[in-house]
């Protein structure tokens, strides 16, 4: 069971949603209740529950500021761009955490317009079936206990690396973007099985299922990908001449490259490109 103070979700968009779900569940106790906030009525009435508070802005134009009043941890979720402008918008109490899921925004420039603790965190997508890994970084003024209670938070939707800030952008590429990875490996390799021959349907079921019984039987191992690689690659064999394809191709060398770019961007982001 674990027990949270109470929380204000500014933009409670994709990720600000799935975290409210996780915030709903039996096993999580939020004293003080949940409020959250979203431009419109039709958003706010998408994440409208027991025990949470919807705030559609086009009806209540000041409502993130009554949202965050009294809150013990406010979590921004709107766009990198409006960070700085909502914060600045908003009257937090002195001790209220702060913390942000928006991309190349620094804990520094957040602290430069609030004197509040703050906290930058990196969940992804996999939030929306309590499956997320999530990357937290503490900014200058926040204490051990603050970071805790960030971790504690993300707990709710799946699993938790706490990281340097220096860190926070890399962490992005990998299991931030990296959804968007694996989703693009499905889409190719299920591409391929269709021009194979196999119904879009077939294809489907051979690709999703292949993926998600190989995570589930690496997570079961606890063996490391290569062994389990190895056990699948007879020598001499089919699987063998398609790995050698793949290594042929540097797999390896264009993960680091894609990797290099996403970290470059978040790099731009930051500096306000």
């Amino acid at each position: 069971m674990s027990t949270l103070p109470s929380i204000a979700i500014i933009g409670a968009g994709s990720m600000g949603g799935a975290i409210l779900s996780g915030l709903l569940s039996p096993a999580v106790t939020v004293d003080g209740g949940i409020r959250v906030t979203n431009r419109t009525a039709a958003k706010a009435a998408l994440v409208a529950a027991d025990g949470v508070e919807s705030i559609a802005l086009e009806e209540e134009p000041d409502g993130n500021r009554r949202a965050v009043r009294g809150a013990g941890i406010v979590l921004l979720g709107v766009k990198p761009a409006m960070i700085v402008d909502t914060l600045r918008s908003l009257e937090l109490d002195p001790g209220t955490l702060v913390i942000s899921v928006a991309a190349g925004i620094t804990t520094a420039a957040m602290e430069a317009v609030v004197p509040n603790p703050v906290l930058r965190a990196m969940p992804n997508t996999p939030a929306i079936v309590g499956k997320a890994v999530t990357g937290v970084a503490a900014g200058s003024r926040a204490t051990a206990e603050q970071v805790a209670l960030g971790v504690a938070l993300f707990e709710t939707v799946g699993t938790v690396v706490e990281v340097p800030e220096s860190q926070i952008d890399a962490l992005s590429t990998i299991s931030g973007s990296g959804p968007a990875y694996v989703f693009y490996l499905v889409e190719e390799l299920t591409r391929t099985a269709v021009n194979l021959g196999f119904t879009p349907e077939q294809a489907k079921t051979l690709v999703q299922g292949t993926f998600a019984g190989s995570v589930d039987l690496l997570l079961a191992s606890g063996k490391e990908p290569e062994v389990l690689r190895a056990q699948v690659t007879s020598p001499k064999g089919t699987t063998e001449r398609a790995i050698g394809v793949m290594q042929e191709a540097d797999l390896s060398g264009m993960f680091d490259r894609a990797t290099a770019a996403a970290l470059a961007r978040a790099r731009e982001m930051a500096a306000g490109a």
